[in-house]
């Protein structure tokens, strides 16, 4: 298997193997990830699925065949750990925590304009 879904797999594994569905009732997971046990996980194991899902469909697909799935972080997002520390998800500047330079009117102009 590519090493583009190993991460998200390993997620699910690790999310299922928690879940109750297999500590307390002692299902299989694959039992679990099927209806109607699957109604019984966790939204974050059905989350994970669903990625899952869609990184191995991506893995097919000729639209993403050359450039491959995009890399997924499972670390900080599956914990909830976005604090003071965490990482943007998108590429753009930072909204906060950025400097704006306020005026007074009262600036030479530049010339270069």
């Amino acid at each position: 298997m590519p090493s583009s879904c190993k991460d998200i797999r390993a997620a699910l594994a690790a999310c299922l193997q928690n879940s109750d569905c297999v500590m307390v009732n002692r299902n299989l997971p694959a039992d679990c990830l099927r209806p109607p046990l699957v109604d019984t996980l966790p939204i974050q194991c059905q989350q994970l699925k669903r990625g899952y899902g869609e990184c191995k469909r991506g893995m097919v697909d000729m639209r993403k065949r050359f450039r491959g799935n995009q890399p997924i972080a499972v670390s900080q997002e599956l914990e909830a750990g976005a604090g003071p520390g965490a990482k943007q998800l998108y590429g753009g500047r930072p909204a906060v925590g950025t400097v704006v330079r306020t005026t007074d009117g009262r600036e030479e102009p530049k010339d270069g304009g």
